[in-house]
């Protein structure tokens, strides 16, 4: 069955949490946090959707403060105004699927979008020791002592990256 990005809508969050399970057990976000990622920012959030429905991926991004990093499944309550960083909370796809280009179509697109609209970075946090694989597109890792400390709750291979626009 043929796969596409598309705009994440609420029905297809009980999709997400069950890829973000497979690939991310170590780092647990509940429902209610990709509730609340989607709904303070639904336009940085996408699905790969087969066309009945089922999410094989998705795509979390959402305004930050560079330097900073959110906490793992915290809800939180607003944007910062002084955001200055796209940030891009999770990119997952589910293992039957990987391996296939579909995480380079969304990140580039969600760049164009991010450039599109003033931003210029995109930041994220590297777990599961996939920095190698971020590198590939395009992201540097930003070693500053105030993020070490931050990254400490992530895991011991997570590294900030940015990817300058």
């Amino acid at each position: 069955m043929p796969l596409d990005w598309r705009p994440m809508r609420p029905a297809d969050l009980a999709g997400v949490v069950g890829v973000a399970a497979i690939s991310f057990p170590d780092h647990f976000e509940s429902l209610a946090c990709f509730e609340n990622r989607l709904a303070l920012n639904p336009s940085g959030n996408f699905v790969l959707a087969q066309a009945d429905g089922a999410v094989r991926g998705y795509l979390v991004a959402y305004p930050w403060r560079s330097g900073t990093i959110p906490a793992l499944n915290v809800v939180v309550p607003a944007l910062p105004a002084d955001a200055d960083t796209l940030y891009l909370h999770d990119l997952a796809l589910h293992p039957d699927v990987r391996g296939q280009g579909h995480s380079r179509t969304i990140v580039e697109r969600l760049v164009a979008r991010a450039r599109r609209d003033g931003w210029t970075s995109v930041s994220l946090v590297a777990v599961n020791d996939a920095a190698r694989f971020w590198e590939g597109h395009g992201f540097t890792v930003r070693d500053t002592p105030a993020l070490r400390a931050k990254l400490v709750s992530y895991g011991a291979d997570a590294r900030a990256m940015s990817r300058s626009l």
